[in-house]
């Protein structure tokens, strides 16, 4: 049995669109959690018409209320969520995604096992013909799902997306759930699954069914501001997985740096040039097999312009978080 718990703050019409969805799923017996986090819009309404629709459905709908006054972030509304949740298995996605198949419990919820506590899933986003910044977007999103699926597949587990995220309940009481890091607003995936996961307990689930669907920001600096709030915390990862990811970076930036700086000084050698284009070549033989099996085929013929895009995006927020953190949620 699995309860699907999902948060929403001011969430109306995300659920109204959404929510149905989740009652197409094809699962012998789950539970849909519900948590109205202090909203002030119609979400609890909707909420409401969504239990009173289904009341003779063959799952079941518990719906959670906070107050205002008790309102302490998404964090605390999920854990209050995850506490209520009749079930063992807990699936979790937000209020603005869905999933693209009446199999995603089944697909998700068939890698636990005795030892598998933690399942890692794919939250794609909703394809926009003609938008470069929805290809930006989804590209951003293909490579760090590319990252974060194969560090757990090395056994260096380090993050997941609250989009489509898996675990026992057991595993999050006995972890402490979000006490660790209660102090930082944003994280209660990655931190959460960074802290938890481990070689032996993490599985990955990449098949296209089990994928679940957002919906993409349409302007690039709300889409940024998303990005600041998550790289805060990065720096709560591990010392290893820091150092990895940065020298990741690292070596984005370095070879094109080094393509430009070769072009304007007109100190072009076969070196360079081979060093590029070996890079270049395994470069597109990853994109390729990953874009593939995640279903983003169309970002493959101009990755590296989306790649070199999101770089300086990256150095922008990286220098921007220094100077101003960002302290809104």
């Amino acid at each position: 049995p699995i309860s699907i718990v999902v948060c929403a703050k001011n969430e109306a019409a995300n659920l109204k669109r959404f929510l149905p969805s989740l009652a197409l799923q094809k699962y012998p017996f789950f539970e849909i959690v519900l948590v109205d986090d202090a909203s002030t819009d119609n979400t609890l309404i909707e909420m409401l018409s969504f239990k009173k629709a289904h009341v003779n459905s063959a799952f079941e709908i518990t719906i959670v209320q906070i107050s205002g006054r008790n309102s302490a972030g998404k964090k605390e509304a999920l854990a209050k969520g995850i506490q209520m949740a009749q079930n063992e298995h807990i699936l979790l996605t937000d209020a603005d995604c869905q999933p693209v198949s009446e199999n995603w419990i089944a697909h998700m919820s068939a890698h636990f096992s005795q030892k598998t506590a933690i399942v890692l899933g794919y939250g794609a986003y909703q394809k926009r013909n003609n938008s470069f910044l929805n290809k930006l977007i989804r590209f951003e999103t293909l490579l760090t799902a590319l990252q974060y699926f194969s560090y757990a597949l090395a056994g260096k587990p380090y993050m997941g997306v609250g989009r489509n995220l898996a675990y026992k309940k057991e595993t999050f009481l006995k972890s402490g759930g979000f006490k660790k890091h209660s102090h930082i607003r944003s994280g209660d995936d990655d931190l959460f699954v960074s802290q938890t996961a481990n070689q032996h307990n993490t599985a990955i689930c990449d098949l296209k069914e089990s994928f679940t669907e957002s919906q993409p920001h349409t302007q690039l600096g709300n889409w940024i501001r998303q990005k600041r709030r998550h790289i805060t915390t990065a720096n709560q990862y591990k010392p290893e997985t820091k150092l990895l990811l940065s020298l990741f970076f690292v070596s984005q930036f370095s070879i094109y740096a080094l393509m430009l700086i070769s072009i304007m000084t007109g100190t072009f050698s076969l070196i360079i040039i081979a060093l590029f284009l070996i890079r270049m070549v395994f470069w597109y033989i990853t994109i390729q097999k990953v874009a593939v099996r995640l279903n983003e085929k169309d970002l493959i013929a101009f990755g590296p312009l989306y790649e070199i895009s999101i770089i300086f995006i990256q150095l922008y927020i990286f220098l921007k978080n220094i100077i101003s953190p960002p302290k809104y949620w």
